[in-house]
């Protein structure tokens, strides 16, 4: 199975792909773009993430048994603007990618979040959280070559970029995480992270002391019982769980363009099928992708890692139907 779906990756991407008509059985896809960023030595927003969508996605998508059934980018309003601080408007940018995440679950559509930076996991977290009543049990899968788990009193480099994964768990920046709708934090034993070997000193003392499971990038390679261990536990712990990837995760040679590479990381196959894996589980109900260098990405070898595992969830889906 792996080599097959190996071979079917490249083809996807490789190919010209001619998609076939709308099918019953095609999962309804929403892609959300988030251009806001949230750093405060940084501009508000950006391209990477529409850039992500762009060169063949739709494509993609259908070749590998999808359609994409609503496209949305989030918006700050002009009252929105009027508001003050760089974090503030992030703030209120994830309330919007949270009320449209909510909604496309809701309408049975499973949400694809393509993100200038993982900040935006908060909104897509609160989206989930309040896409049914009373509110779900939400899993976060954190594929990335870093933990982002500092807090405002550990981070060295002050990037709120380094610290998702701790306020989405309320480790900090509570307002911020209030308004993207996560209006509990997400608990620890709801967090797996993968592929992560560059951390803080204090921030790995977090990790430890918090005892958050790992999945390594050798277990993305073959797959190996601690990736379904994983899955099984987090599944019977949560309604859904959501699967979260920081480009900078992938081996130097396929994201030359990042400027925050480490050493040993999966390819964009070796992850688009651990990614098919995450979703045959029925549980796993929505992909964010995030940190795509746009300007520089000879060949668009990270595009077409990027496609991989968009294609990658989409055949974990349809072999639940199998």
């Amino acid at each position: 199975m792996k080599t097959a779906l190996g071979a079917f990756l490249t083809t996807l991407i490789l190919s010209p792909a001619i998609a076939p008509p709308a099918t019953a059985n095609d999962v309804p896809v929403a892609v959300v773009i988030n251009p806001y960023a949230g750093d405060r030595a940084g501009p508000l927003h950006g391209e990477d993430a529409a850039a992500m969508t762009e060169g063949g996605l739709e494509a993609v998508i259908e070749a590998a048994g999808g359609r994409i059934e609503r496209q949305q980018t989030v918006a700050l309003t002009n009252e929105d603007m009027k508001q003050y601080g760089q974090w503030n408007r992030f703030g209120l940018a994830s309330g919007h990618l949270a009320d449209m995440t909510a909604a496309n679950r809701a309408d049975g559509l499973i949400n694809m979040g393509f993100y200038n930076n993982c900040e935006s996991l908060l909104g897509m977290l609160g989206g989930l959280r309040h896409s049914v009543s009373p509110p779900a049990r939400v899993g976060l899968i954190w594929i990335d070559a870093h933990g982002d788990y500092n807090t405002p009193e550990t981070t060295l480099s002050g990037m709120l970029g380094g610290m998702p994964v701790a306020i989405a768990a309320g480790d900090g920046l509570t307002r911020m995480r209030e308004q993207a709708r996560l209006d509990e934090p997400l608990p620890k034993d709801r967090i797996v992270m993968v592929a992560v070997r560059d951390t803080d000193p204090l921030e790995q003392e977090r990790i430890d002391r918090d005892q958050i499971p790992q999945i390594s990038t050798e277990d993305i390679r073959s797959l190996s019982e601690n990736l379904h261990a994983q899955m099984r536990e987090l599944t019977e712990k949560t309604d859904i769980v959501y699967v979260h990837v920081d480009l900078d995760v992938l081996d130097p040679a396929e994201v030359s363009g990042h400027p925050l590479t480490v050493p040993n990381g999966p390819t964009g196959a070796e992850l688009g099928e651990a990614i098919r894996v995450m979703f045959t589980y029925p549980k796993t109900d929505a992909l964010g992708i995030a940190s795509y260098p746009h300007e520089k990405d000879p060949g668009r070898l990270t595009l077409k890692a990027i496609h991989k595992m968009v294609a990658g969830a989409i055949a974990g889906i349809q072999a639940r139907n199998l």
